[in-house]
């Protein structure tokens, strides 16, 4: 009994951090593109600056993935991810431009690096056949963080600026480290493997094939949602608050759908519905956000993207780690998000300079055109039962 409680206070505390670890990492999120195009950075600098924040990402996922394995604990990077997303939020108070900003999203890339730990330490608290209640669990406290961000985002933009929500981060980034602090490591159950041995999980086809999907969805979430997607609303007359209405919008939805994928009606499913379903909504979104002419439209096609945050990733991670053994989760994990960080590297910059070149709907067209090939591919897995 003791023991069952002790393990309720660890998950209740990590989900805390979680909590106030996203709000910190999103707060200004979707105000950067439109206060960084206001001071005159081009669109294609703006897309190296979204890409930046997947490329520290891409670097550092599969080395910290690795040594959490060969550590056997999680503590440490969780406490290095809170206070960098602090220190990311120095950079754009001190230094208020394309510069600053970029420095910003290499740091704040630096502490989502660190989110193998968040997730594997609270699946440890999970039975083996629970993995998708813990994945949906644990990104729905992801994404209420980011709710809270963008409900005071929009709040207080208009009145005080950006900077003041770059302020608000690295406020939320001190007492959550402190309380990161609290977090205790359950003894491993399972003695550390040599390097070798945990690598042997990049050759799997199971990982590598979930990861790739992974890719689409958070390399065209970070363009639209959290990017672009907030200067065609700006486009369309929208005034900060409408922008950051569109934002809460998209991550209300994203909560509910993040619960609902950790419900018993959605795991009975299962993710051979839910994977091509979603997959197609966000081709859906792609091709409707350049083309409305009311910001009303932005928020109901923000639902549609919400959907792919809440129910696609969190089945994209259960199914990718459906297979790996405990003591190569770390490393799996570091893997799978190493692979998806590509995508949120390499999709915005290709974003900006579509849009930069051509225009924004030839941008969102190209990003269409990427989810159809998912969906295409995520149909075909399922259709044939591919045992991988």
């Amino acid at each position: 009994m003791i023991k069952q409680l002790n393990v309720k206070i660890q998950k209740n505390i990590l989900l805390i951090v979680v909590v106030m670890f996203w709000f910190s990492q999103y707060v200004y999120m979707p105000y950067q593109t439109p206060y960084l195009i206001s001071i005159g950075v081009t669109t294609s600098f703006v897309g190296v600056v979204v890409g930046a924040y997947g490329l520290s990402q891409m670097l550092l996922r599969m080395p910290v993935g690795i040594m959490a394995d060969l550590r056997g604990r999680h503590k440490l990077f969780i406490i290095i991810g809170v206070s960098s997303s602090g220190l990311a939020s120095l950079f754009r108070i001190f230094i208020p431009n394309g510069t600053g900003f970029l420095l910003g999203s290499l740091f704040s890339g630096l502490a989502s690096a660190m989110w193998i730990s968040f997730m594997v330490l609270y699946s440890n608290y999970f039975k083996k056949d629970e993995m998708q209640k813990s994945m949906g669990t644990i990104i729905a406290a992801n994404n209420m963080g980011i709710l809270i961000g963008f409900v005071l985002g929009s709040l207080f933009y208009d009145k005080f600026g950006i900077n003041f929500l770059c302020v608000l981060s690295l406020v939320t980034a001190l007492p959550s480290t402190i309380l990161a602090f609290f977090i205790k490591d359950p003894p491993a159950d399972f003695e550390p493997l040599p390097v070798r041995q945990l690598i042997t999980v990049y050759k799997d086809k199971r990982v590598i094939g979930f990861s790739l999907l992974a890719l689409i969805q958070q390399g065209i979430l970070m363009s639209t949602a959290m990017s672009f997607t907030n200067q065609v609303a700006e486009k369309l007359g929208a005034s900060g608050f409408q922008i950051g209405i569109s934002s809460i919008v998209y991550i209300s939805a994203a909560v509910i759908s993040s619960y609902f994928s950790a419900s018993k009606m959605a795991v009975k499913q299962g993710a051979k519905l839910w994977i091509p379903l979603v997959l197609a909504c966000i081709f859906i979104y792609c091709i409707v956000v350049p083309n409305v002419d009311a910001i009303v439209y932005i928020y109901l096609a923000q639902i549609l993207i919400a959907m792919s945050t809440g129910i696609l990733f969190s089945f994209c991670t259960s199914e990718a780690m459906k297979n790996v053994e405990k003591s190569k989760k770390s490393t799996a994990m570091g893997y799978f998000q190493a692979i998806y960080a590509v995508g949120m590297t390499v999709i915005p910059i290709f974003t900006g300079m579509i849009a930069g070149s051509y225009n924004i709907g030839a941008a969102y067209y190209f990003m269409a055109a990427i989810s159809a090939v998912g969906f295409l591919c995520s149909v075909y897995f399922y259709k044939f039962k591919i045992r991988i």
